[in-house]
């Protein structure tokens, strides 16, 4: 009696933030070695290739966050059959606020191996150097893009006491500041990275307020953001003078009212009917 068929494997592969120096031996093997290479971006990967002076035999296959879902079903198959998928993104950790999370969950569904050679995160590298807390942290991701979904987004972390971590893109970051500097205050403590491990590399530390005009001048490159958790003890009560001019200021960016009550409820985590009256007053 035959055995059941031999199966493949999905391997989950770090590359560089920047320097080449720091891709893995493990990196280098899994490219040469992989039967098919799924990319975020193609082209990254044959320049990957080339800088490393590895010699790909496997197929490659786009595997961005539009194609990602009618890509995964062919990818299953190749695995089961034996093959060894290798997925890479641009840069860093797959998965991580990249495509690859869907591929590993339908994997692990069809009870597929799933492995990873572990590389450079712009996460975990940003928290090492932002000199917060890194005991207990959380990762939000790129806040929303929309101003009232952002303002929405943030104020319900205003109470967060962990360390945070975002990403954000060079013509959102002087709003994303903004925003963060009237949802968790002027002084909060961060540490605004941009161009981890590359030529220009700059980690620049201090308050919301003191970085916000940096960012406003002009900063270019790629952004990780670290915000400090909001401090231990009871937070301030605010007046219901107050609570209606925080109501006023995001109807005045374009939110709806009923949205800006419940954003201002958050942000204070004071009761909705609490705000609602300070604003009809």
């Amino acid at each position: 009696m035959s055995g059941p068929p031999e199966t493949g494997r999905l391997v989950l592969a770090g590359t560089p933030l920047g320097r080449m120096s720091d891709a893995s031996e493990g990196l280098r093997a899994a490219l040469a070695d992989a039967d098919v290479i799924a990319a975020e971006d193609t082209r990254r990967l044959f320049r990957l290739a080339r800088d490393l002076n590895v010699d790909l035999s496997a197929k490659v296959v786009s595997f961005y966050e539009a194609v990602e879902q009618a890509r995964i079903p062919s990818l299953l198959a190749r695995i089961a059959e034996g093959a060894t998928v290798v997925l890479v993104t641009d840069a860093g950790m797959p998965c991580v606020s990249d495509p690859g999370y869907r591929l590993v969950a339908a994997a692990a569904a069809a009870g597929l191996s799933v492995t990873s050679v572990p590389g450079p995160s712009a996460v975990i590298t940003a928290l090492a150097l932002s000199g917060l807390p890194s005991d207990r942290f959380t990762f939000e991701g790129f806040p929303p893009r929309k101003p009232g979904e952002r303002v929405r987004a943030l104020a319900a972390l205003r109470a967060e006491r962990r360390t945070m971590v975002f990403f954000e893109a060079v013509h959102r970051i002087a709003d994303t500041l903004a925003a963060m500097v009237e949802a968790f205050g002027p002084e909060r403590p961060a540490a605004l990275c941009r161009e981890l491990t590359k030529t220009f590399e700059d980690v620049r530390r201090g308050t919301l307020a003191e970085l916000l005009p940096q960012a406003e001048a002009g900063l270019r490159g790629e952004f990780t953001l670290v915000v400090a958790g909001a401090p231990d003890g009871p937070a301030e009560v605010p007046s219901d003078a107050d609570l209606a001019t925080q109501v006023d200021a995001l109807t005045a960016t374009g939110m709806s009212r009923r949205d800006a009550i419940d954003a201002v409820a958050v942000r204070f985590g004071v009761p909705r009917r609490t705000v609602y009256n300070a604003a009809h007053r």
